[in-house]
């Protein structure tokens, strides 16, 4: 699951899982941090589902599907 958090520029995931209240062992470190929205400091991180059952009040939790082409993968002639 997906959860945003606003924080202060230059955050680390350690900032994000403190104002949360989260485990290290409940975020996905190499999904990390992320930064959608500099102007408002609005920053993503991906949790473990039973992280994100805890989290509302919160912005999220949001689904996080994978994200794969429709159809088949049309080669190229090279």
């Amino acid at each position: 699951m997906l959860v945003t958090v606003r924080l202060p520029p230059g955050a680390t995931i350690d900032d994000a899982r403190e104002r949360l209240g989260l485990a290290e062992r409940e975020v996905d470190l190499d999904y990390g941090l992320v930064l959608i929205d500099p102007a408002e400091g609005l920053y993503a991180l991906r949790v473990a589902d039973e992280a994100g059952g805890r989290m509302e009040g919160e912005a999220g939790p949001y689904a996080d599907p994978v994200i794969e082409p429709y159809g088949p993968v049309k080669r190229s002639p090279d």
